[in-house]
């Protein structure tokens, strides 16, 4: 019982093929090949993995500090 013989394979084959229809096959072992990739690189150290653009931030103009408005001259 713990081995799978071609026959078993075949079923698990037309499961999938019922599950995800003919075209969505490639597009979803096209996404598992990508995240196995990218699972390895990350565990190499991740070579060329990109870091997001660093934005500065510009604080806002600043206003003048407003004074009292008492109507007396200095």
């Amino acid at each position: 019982m713990g081995e799978f013989s071609p026959f078993h394979w075949l079923i698990v084959l037309a499961v999938v093929v019922l599950l995800f229809g003919g075209k969505k096959i490639p597009e979803v072992m096209r996404g598992v090949g990508e995240g196995i990739r990218s699972f390895k690189d990350g565990m190499r150290g991740g070579g060329d993995v990109q870091a997001p653009p660093q934005t500065t931030q510009v604080p806002p103009p600043s206003t003048p500090a407003s004074t009292p408005a008492t109507g007396e001259k200095k």
